[in-house]
């Protein structure tokens, strides 16, 4: 697995590229053969994004675009085709950190796995798929010596 971390913001307040490489592999285990970026951005940049693919105002924690596979490309090539692209917005990151009790470097853990789960199709639009995500957000960064992110 490649994983690419493309800095695109000016703070200076960001995980160590390794450690958000160790998280992508964490929650992309079944995914070895793939590539995944992770783009950490500013507020502009991402909620000009939420704005073009979800029609929501303003910037967001963490976008997510799994890859989609063009028709006609044969299945036995998916074993090298990325996973697809996270965008992390940092002073939306940061700001929920300080606003939950939260260390920064534990949401950004949850951040990463939350949109890597998201690359590989778990969604919470529904309370039976969010409780699944949620689980295993929680074993994941459990895993890691993360207490779980949805407890107050």
């Amino acid at each position: 697995m490649t994983v690419e971390v493309q800095i695109a913001t000016e703070c200076s307040e960001l995980p160590d590229t390794q450690v958000v490489t160790e998280w992508v592999e964490l929650a992309t285990e079944q995914h070895k053969n793939t590539d995944v970026v992770v783009r950490l951005v500013d507020e502009e940049e991402s909620a000009a994004l939420n704005q073009a693919y979800r029609q929501k105002n303003g910037p967001t924690n963490v976008l997510s675009f799994p890859f989609e596979r063009p028709e006609g490309l044969p299945v036995d090539a998916l074993s090298n085709l990325p996973l697809g692209d996270l965008v992390i917005c940092v002073p939306v990151v940061l700001s929920e950190a300080a606003e939950q009790g939260k260390t920064a470097l534990a949401h950004w853990a949850h951040m990463v796995i939350h949109g890597c789960l998201h690359l590989q199709g778990y969604d919470h639009i529904d309370s039976n798929d969010a409780q699944q995500m949620e689980a295993l957000e929680i074993k994941l960064l459990d895993s890691i010596g993360i207490r779980n992110p949805y407890e107050g």
